[in-house]
C-alpha cells in the first residue's frame, strides 16, 4: 500500500472517536450466525480496524491476531481490548497486507470485514484448520456501481468454492459469505 494510502487510513481512524465497548460486535451480516463461531481456538482478523470484531471474538474465548495497515487503528484496537479485559487474548499488528499474509499458525476463524484482496484468497483458505470458519464481506458491484474495490457478482462464491457454504448474500453494494473449510 502506498504511503499516501496509509496516511489516509490513519487520518480516517484519527477522526473517529476511540472505539467504545458498544463497538464490540460481529458485523451485522454475520450476527444471525453467531452460534457458528467457536468459543475457543485461534482467530485472524484481516483489516481489523479499531478492533471491535477481534474483541468480540476474544470475549468468546478465542486468541485473536488482528492486522491493519493503520497504526492509529492498531492503537485503538489495543486500547479497546484493554478496556474490555481481553488484551491477553488479543495481539494487534500494523501490517500491509499488500505484502501478503504474514506467516503464522493455522486458525479456527478468519474474518475479513469490508476488506478484500483477491491475492490473499489461497493464503486465507490455507490458514484455516479443517472445519475452520471463514467470514468475509466486501463492497460489491451488485446493487451498486462498479469500482476498483468492489467484488463482481458471484466473486466471493467463486473464490471460495472449495469451502462448505453456510450462508451468503449479495446486494445493495455488499457481498458476504460464511463458509467452513472441508476436512481432508
Amino acid at each position: 500500500m502506498s504511503d499516501e494510502d496509509r496516511v489516509r487510513w490513519d487520518r480516517r481512524y484519527a477522526d473517529r472517536d476511540v472505539g467504545s465497548t458498544d463497538d464490540v460486535a460481529l458485523p451485522s451480516a454475520f450476527q444471525p450466525y453467531c452460534d457458528k463461531f467457536p468459543d475457543a481456538g485461534r482467530a485472524l482478523d484481516l483489516g481489523c480496524g479499531s478492533g471491535g470484531v477481534a474483541v468480540w471474538l476474544a470475549q468468546r474465548g478465542l486468541e485473536v491476531r488482528g492486522y491493519d495497515v493503520s497504526a492509529v487503528a492498531i492503537t485503538q484496537a489495543r486500547e479497546l481490548s484493554e478496556r474490555c479485559g481481553v488484551a491477553s487474548l488479543c495481539r494487534f499488528e500494523r501490517v500491509d497486507l499488500d505484502d501478503g499474509l504474514p506467516a503464522g499458525p493455522r486458525v479456527d476463524v478468519v474474518i475479513c470485514n469490508r476488506f478484500r484482496d483477491r491475492r490473499l484468497d489461497r493464503a486465507i483458505v490455507a490458514r484455516l484448520i479443517d472445519g475452520g470458519l471463514l467470514a468475509i464481506s466486501a463492497l460489491s458491484e451488485v446493487g451498486a456501481a462498479p469500482g476498483r474495490f468492489r467484488a463482481k457478482a458471484g466473486e466471493l462464491r467463486r473464490a471460495f468454492n472449495d469451502l462448505d457454504m453456510i450462508a451468503e448474500r449479495e446486494g445493495n453494494g455488499e457481498a458476504w459469505l460464511l463458509a467452513r473449510r472441508l476436512g481432508p
